[in-house]
């Protein structure tokens, strides 16, 4: 779909909006607390909405994240370096969400319309991107934060992959499931509205 830049705006505005609510357990957005972190599923819908607005969408949403957790941490009365999530490899979060967008953007340059191979498309799209965001966070985690204890061994990391893998996949899968469901609504609309609007031809 063509989209003017008020649309996408308004598209990146309401993803800022979910990742706010999400990525937060802030007091002030407590009835949110059940909602798992939408933030991976957000970077993949949007490379696929926003495609070509990379250089400064993703920065954009980027430095959101960042706020974020760094508004929470704070806000608990703990400096943000000092947290058990932060460390030098916290920075790798700018190449793993990145994959996130350039799977998204890929699917949107290379899908067919609302058929099953565009599917087929998405399904890879999503796996690969996510598979490629999950090793760099977390194998940077693991293997440059202080907050992991030595001694370290693939082994271990392995086993660590292998903890987080499905709730991660599970809850990415989700959120782009929703947004996937979203795109046919407005698609299917959108065609509703156009033919409604068109004069009935003379048979």
């Amino acid at each position: 779909m063509v989209k003017t830049l008020t649309q996408r705006l308004g598209i990146l505005l309401a993803l800022a909006l979910l990742m706010a609510a999400t990525r937060t357990h802030h007091s002030l957005l407590h009835h949110f607390d059940a909602l798992p972190d939408a933030s991976w599923g957000i970077f993949f819908l949007a490379g696929f909405w926003l495609r070509g607005t990379g250089r400064w969408a993703f920065p954009l949403l980027m430095a959101e994240a960042v706020l974020v957790d760094y508004l929470v941490i704070s806000g608990q009365g703990i400096d943000f370096w000092s947290h058990y999530c932060v460390s030098v490899a916290y920075w790798f979060l700018i190449p793993s969400y990145f994959s996130l967008w350039l799977g998204g953007s890929w699917l949107a340059k290379h899908q067919l319309g609302l058929r099953l191979p565009t599917l087929g498309l998405a399904l890879v799209a999503l796996l690969v991107s996510w598979a490629a965001c999950y090793l760099v966070s977390n194998g940077s985690f693991y293997w440059l934060s202080n907050s992991v204890p030595l001694p370290r061994s693939f082994a271990s990391w392995f086993a660590n992959l292998g903890d987080w893998y499905l709730p991660f996949l599970q809850t990415t899968v989700l959120y782009v499931g929703i947004g996937a469901v979203l795109h046919v609504l407005v698609i299917q609309m959108a065609r509703a509205l156009k033919h409604a609007d068109q004069p009935n031809l003379p048979r």
